[in-house]
């Protein structure tokens, strides 16, 4: 005989009693029945002004607005509570703009490239499509089942070779494109060949006219030109991984983020792209945007805009060119420093040590080039953030010759050491030990001279050889910096900035220059599952484009999509990449324009970033053929205009770690692109909005190991699993974590509408918040309360009455539009929430039945937020259209201001009255009032009043004489 369960009976006799209670079930059904009414009436298809989205004029007549979530991936984990946290926010705004009278596009797409899906697929033998479209298909119900009001018909993936052709073409462009520094903008390369073939323009590096160059000379000089380059980089080669590694896979340690292989410094044959050429216009333009002022920070400090100059140093002959913000302190240059992989290095290191070399200088070498080539060895093994790293112990060798301080004419030794990268400025820098704290430590470590040229206004004196640190302040006066033909003594540094810099200029060894620590776009991967380079290349190397009639360049199928792998230590050995194991696909003959010819195809892949660098575009004409988005249309959702003079998407949500990676990327493409003519908008996002991250609790054992969260127990204000004492730690959610909880289990258990609630109520959306599932039953009893204050649980019948409302649910109500009505404008979506929730326990509070005039606008304002049990009242209510396009309910202004307000009567700092006054009560008449009150007089006692403050409508403080 089975045993009772006495809560399964409590419930079952709870839902006899009132079986039309909105319980889980009755959301499940509800939420499933009205997204299938949505899918059927193309409830959120937004119109195009023409093409095949065109549609309803008046809605295309009204105003535009386009808002965007950042590109998900599709992981095969699935979705966590997390991941839809930015998804909500959008829909919710989403839907208030469509409820104020908007035309919204707000749809969502995948980007489906990527290592994830091809680590998958060398561990099972899976295709990464399979696996990759599979998880795509479960992200789309996972998504649905939230409510989420996408316009579906423009939904796509970056591995769609329909959108991926457009990838490649955009690709051609940049390739087919240069910089003209005297217009400020992109240009066809055709017009810069032109200027070469005329002679308007001279090529650099010869005096040959054009005519004169072969094809490979031709294709040389272009590409010092091309926004998008092939060159030999230095890349972090990791052999265990058999692939080059971005720097942000690389740890402090010089090793393989996965895997902690060794990482290697190697010269590689790379795509570029020319970011660099933009960086002036991409500073400049974050003046123009709407983002967070820490992501322009960082953007900012990244692309590292720095004013100095360029100063030639010579040497045997010839001359190293350095670039320096602090041209004023020359006459402090005691040594010089060339990274190591600097390309004059080999150049100017001789075969023996000069005589008086001193030992420590060496590195214990017999001869320089001995000493170059194993420093070069160990910098190799770095990466550049451990290189960067402030170290105690400053490392590196003297290359055995000297260079000339071109200020004061004093033979300099030359080193080369790791923490000089070739990628900043000119790769060499003058040491100045007096005023930088790495040159200071690596003078002191290598016995060389410090001259002071900065004045000390810290007491410490000029004698250097007393000083602890460097001082490099940038308000002291220069000293002992003077030849026969300038001094900069007793000027400060602005002015002597000023002074040697006309100095160098006009003995043309240098000039005021700016520098950027932006580098350009390594834009290769040695991987499999990317987007193929529509590039062949001829016999003689030359690269070639492929016209747009062979687009899109398809990925081919390869039997092994893992690179080829070597021992983790050997430090010379190549890529090998999985699409050069098809031969047939690498080596063919095309006809691209002057007859069938053998060519080789590229095959290395484009990175992850490429397909989310324009994604933007296709949403607004996803089906187009011939173009890549139509100019009317772009224009209409895109275009600038007031107060958007860049143009761009009006509102778009995403986590602040792309910060410089994806949203500098997508900048500087829709730069080219609108340099080009091909759109109208020069920045791809208006708006930005960073959301926070739902956090959970970490519980690991005594090993370290995280352990499942949901079978943890805690006793006392400790936790436990299986008996064992674990730590807590608030951090990420996930899979890995044993902590993540699915929007899956929360929607079958309360429904999508408590979860999207839940998720808006946690807190600010910008700020991080650790997820509670107890917690989330809260909004489930505010969603059952909205229910009952319409619907009968008994019958099931509609409850409201036609009554007029009283004076107090009228305020009630106004208050609560005017004020959801501004949070969500402002994107308060939690607070937005507590004022529904007020209004809602206002009328619950009341016990009568709510009128129709209130219980229709709480409808509407509900709706955004839990668009499901919004449809199902408001049809319920007699209404046969659907919710989403009504109008936002709109605050009578005579009921938001309260009648009256409290203001507290202060003597000597203490309360003696507090007064109800109209709001708009002016300070004289306030202060009358006050002071004839009778609390007031007594309280005075007949003493005189030397001073009232009046803080209108709520504050009158006395000061007595």
């Amino acid at each position: 005989m089975s045993e009772t369960n006495p809560a399964a009976a409590a419930t079952t006799s709870a839902e006899a009693a009132a079986p039309h209670r909105y319980t889980a079930a009755m959301a499940a059904e509800i939420e499933a029945r009205w997204q299938d009414v949505w899918d059927a009436d193309g409830t959120y298809a937004a119109p195009n002004p023409k093409g095949d989205l065109a549609g309803d004029a008046a809605l295309v007549a009204r105003p535009k607005k386009f808002i965007m979530d950042m590109f998900p991936y599709p992981s095969g984990a699935g979705l966590h509570v997390g991941h839809p946290l930015g998804y909500i926010a959008t829909d919710v705004f989403a839907r208030f703009q469509r409820m104020n009278g908007h035309n919204v596009l707000h749809t969502l797409g995948f980007d489906a490239f990527g290592l994830p899906a091809e680590q998958y697929a060398v561990q099972t033998g899976t295709h990464p499509r399979v696996s990759t479209e599979a998880n795509i298909e479960n992200m789309k119900a996972q998504l649905r089942r939230l409510g989420l009001g996408h316009d579906k018909r423009r939904s796509f993936a970056t591995i769609d070779p329909d959108y991926y052709k457009w990838t490649q073409w955009i690709f051609l462009q940049i390739f087919n494109s240069w910089y003209d520094d005297a217009a400020e903008k992109a240009r066809p390369i055709s017009e810069l060949i032109a200027q070469f073939e005329s002679g308007e323009r001279a090529v650099p590096g010869t005096t040959r006219a054009w005519s004169e160059l072969n094809a490979t000379e031709r294709a040389d000089v272009l590409g010092e030109y091309r926004l998008a380059y092939a060159s030999d980089a230095p890349v972090n080669w990791c052999p265990g991984l058999g692939t080059v590694l971005a720097n942000e896979e690389v740890t402090a340690d010089g090793r393989s983020e996965r895997g902690n292989y060794p990482v290697f410094k190697a010269k590689l044959r790379q795509w570029n792209m020319r970011i660099t050429a933009y960086a002036d216009r991409l500073l400049e333009d974050l003046e123009e945007l709407d983002w967070p002022e820490a992501i322009k920070l960082q953007q900012r400090n990244w692309i590292g805009r720095s004013e100095g100059a360029r100063v030639d140093f010579p040497i045997d002959g010839e001359h190293i060119t350095i670039f320096t913000t602090r041209q004023d302190t020359l006459f402090g240059a005691t040594y010089m420093v060339l990274a190591p992989e600097h390309p004059l290095v080999e150049k100017f290191t001789p075969e023996a040590w000069p005589e008086g070399t001193h030992a420590v200088w060496t590195g214990g070498h017999a001869t320089p080039a001995e000493a170059v080539a194993a420093y070069r060895a160990q910098a190799a093994s770095k990466s550049d953030v451990e290189r960067q790293a402030e170290a105690k112990d400053k490392t590196g060798v003297f290359t055995g010759a000297f260079a000339t301080n071109p200020v004061n004419g004093e033979r300099i030794p030359v080193f080369i050491a790791d923490y000089v990268l070739m990628g900043y400025g000119t790769g060499a820098i003058m040491a100045v030990p007096c005023g930088d704290q790495r040159d200071f430590e690596f003078a002191r470590a290598f016995e060389l001279p410090i001259r002071c040229v900065v004045e000390p206004t810290d007491g410490r004196g000029t004698d250097t050889s007393t000083w602890e640190n460097a001082f490099g302040a940038y308000d002291a006066k220069i000293i002992n910096s003077s030849n026969d033909e300038v001094s900069l003594d007793g000027l400060g540094v602005t002015e002597a900035k000023a002074r040697i810099t006309e100095w160098l200029q006009g003995k043309g060894i240098g000039e005021g220059t700016v520098n950027f620590r932006l580098r350009d776009w390594l834009f290769s991967r040695q991987r499999y599952w990317g987007e193929p380079f529509p590039i062949v290349y001829d016999e003689d190397g030359i690269a070639h484009p492929l016209p747009e009639s062979m687009l899109p360049l398809e990925l081919p199928e390869v039997e092994d999509y893992s690179p080829r792998t070597f021992d983790p230590d050997d430090a010379n050995t190549q890529p090998e990449t999985p699409l050069s194991r098809n031969e047939e696909w690498v080596n063919v003959t095309l006809n691209l324009g002057d007859g069938p010819k053998k060519y080789r195809r590229e095959t290395n892949t484009m990175p992850n970033w490429a397909g989310s660098c324009w994604y933007e575009f296709r949403y607004l004409d996803p089906h187009n053929e011939r173009q890549l988005v139509d100019p009317e249309i772009e224009q209409y959702w895109m275009g600038p205009r007031e107060g958007r003079p860049h143009g761009g998407v009006d509102l778009y949500v995403g986590g602040a770690e792309h910060a410089v990676l994806h949203l500098l990327y997508a900048r500087f493409w829709s730069k080219v692109l609108y340099d080009l003519g091909h759109v109208s908008s020069a920045e791809p996002f208006h708006k930005l909005f960073n959301q926070g991250m739902i956090q959970a609790y970490v519980y690991r054992d005594s090993r370290g190991i995280a352990v499942p969260a949901a079978e943890v127990e805690e006793r006392d204000g400790e936790y436990y699993y299986q008996g064992e004492k674990v730590s807590r730690l608030l951090g990420k959610m996930g899979k890995s974590l044993k902590n993540a909880v699915t929007p899956d289990e929360i929607c079958a258990e309360y429904g999508a509408d408590t979860l999207r609630l839940y998720e808006m109520a946690m807190g600010p959306l910008d700020v991080s918040r650790p997820w509670d599932t107890r917690a989330v039953v809260g909004q489930f009893r505010l969603l059952q309360r909205l229910w009952r204050n319409i619907v009968d649980e008994a019958t099931g019948e509609v409850t409201v009455t036609d009554a007029e409302p009283d004076e107090e649910t009228l305020r009630a109500l106004h208050k609560a539009i005017d004020g959801v009505r501004q949070d969500l404008e402002g994107l308060r979506f939690n607070t937005a929430i507590a004022k529904v929730t007020e209004l809602n326990n206002h009328l619950t509070k009341a016990g009568t039945a709510v009128p129709r005039s209130v219980a229709e606008p709480l409808v509407l304002m509900v709706a955004p937020l839990a668009p499901h049990i919004a449809e199902e009242l408001w049809r319920k209510l007699g209404r046969t259209d659907s919710v989403v396009h009504q109008d936002f309910p709109v605050a009578d202004p005579d009921y938001v201001v309260d009648e009256t307000v409290t203001c507290v009567v202060q003597i000597k700092g203490k309360v003696k009255a507090r007064l109800e006054v109209p709001p708009a009560i002016s300070e004289e008449e306030l202060e009358k009032v006050a002071l004839a009150d009778e609390k007031v007089v007594a309280a005075l006692g007949g003493a005189g009043i030397r001073k009232v403050i009046v803080r209108a409508p709520k504050l009158v403080n006395i000061v007595p004489a």
